[in-house]
């Protein structure tokens, strides 16, 4: 099992009263920022311990690392208005009503930054059109760098899901696992998915199947769905021993090639030794090339987790079986893709997609759910 990223797993809780509170002023966030500040504090994101002052954001900027050189890749930031009472030195509170989170962050300091320097040099793009970058321009001008530590946050839903780097470790090493392999996922399992995971599971011990769950877009899967679907996969086609399933809250950055590498630091904090990148991972509409996530980790022989390539994959009616590119030599022909657009079209007719395309347990699992998709 490797190291944390940085070497050691950052843990930020502490136990405040209310009198010990009343005299710090209170900074209402949103959930986005909010489940930053528990990736934070609970090690997703070590050895993060704070939102990045502007020496490390420059660094991640103009390097892919912070200022200790270790690799980070995405700015985990803080956004403030100017006219704020708030000054460098100072605590605050922050506070979200839906996560619960309250937080207590120690000011280093609040900078200016150049947005547009930023979407270029993270999205690779300064078009609106793209949501990270639409993100980054509705951000306040200064952003505050500083210290964090949980005081507190509540239960929510699939909190029986949802592990942290500590738990995770500790679950690997009674399972006995030392390699372990990271499959990332937005949606239920299809075939192809399924092939994919299980290629990767053939040379570890174990995988680590861990949905992004949170906000969605219309048309997405719900994550009870997502959830629900994967219990299933699992219980019929799966060694009980060798999957687990846990849950990751983090939003989508739409980053391309720097988020994968994000994705692969945080895997690589829940104990994880390997970590699977798909074709275009992370990507939206057509601002990366289809494999600059794959080429991007030539960048970095120090980050600690080793990814596994996939390029493409479909199924091989001459073949008979579901192949990827460097073991079929059939003609385009024969392929059939897996097509998220046509499964996702007849579960919204209530149709059952062929089994060649999504196993029936899976399909009767998400056809249970009155409306599987958010409207």
């Amino acid at each position: 099992m490797p190291r944390p990223h940085g070497g050691k797993l950052i843990t930020r809780q502490i136990k405040k009263e209310a009198n010990e509170l009343k005299d710090i002023p209170t900074l209402k966030i949103n959930t986005n920022l909010a489940e930053d500040i528990l990736n934070i504090t609970k090690g997703v994101f070590s050895p993060l311990t704070g939102f990045l002052n502007q020496n490390d954001l420059e660094n991640v900027i103009s390097h892919k690392r912070l200022s200790d050189d270790t690799p980070w890749t995405i700015p985990i930031i803080l956004d403030i208005e100017k006219n704020n009472q708030i000054k460098e030195g100072d605590q605050v509170i922050l506070e979200n009503q839906e996560t619960g989170v309250k937080a207590i962050l120690e000011v280093e300091d609040i900078y200016k930054y150049d947005k547009k320097e930023l979407v270029q040099s993270i999205f690779t793009t300064k078009d609106k059109n793209h949501p990270g970058v639409e993100y980054i321009y509705n951000l306040k001008d200064h952003l505050i760098g500083g210290k964090l530590s949980l005081i507190e946050s509540k239960t929510r839903d699939f909190d029986e899901y949802n592990l942290s780097p500590r738990e995770t470790r500790v679950l690997f090493k009674e399972k006995g696992w030392k390699e372990i392999v990271a499959f990332q996922t937005r949606n239920p399992p299809h075939i192809g998915q399924e092939y994919v995971q299980k290629t990767a599971l053939t040379f570890v011990d174990g995988i680590f199947i861990n949905p992004i769950i949170g906000k969605k877009k219309i048309g997405d899967f719900k994550d009870e769905v997502i959830l629900k679907s994967y219990d299933t996969l699992i219980k019929n086609y799966y060694l009980k021993e060798r999957a687990v399933l846990s849950i990751l809250r983090t939003s989508m950055k739409y980053a391309g090639p720097r988020e994968a590498i994000h994705h692969a630091i945080m895997r690589k904090n829940f104990g994880c030794t390997h970590f699977i990148v798909g074709r275009d991972h992370a990507g939206v509409g057509n601002y990366y090339g289809p494999y600059d996530a794959h080429e991007i980790f030539n960048e970095f022989p120090d980050l600690g987790i080793t990814p596994i390539f996939f390029r493409s994959f479909s199924r091989c009616t001459k073949c008979g079986s579901v192949v990827n590119d460097k073991i079929c030599p059939h003609d385009q022909k024969y392929h059939i893709n897996f097509s998220g657009k046509k499964i996702r079209a007849l579960l919204r007719e209530g149709k059952v997609p062929p089994e060649d395309m999504m196993r029936k347990e899976v399909s009767d699992t998400i056809l249970e759910f009155k409306n599987p998709f958010v409207e």
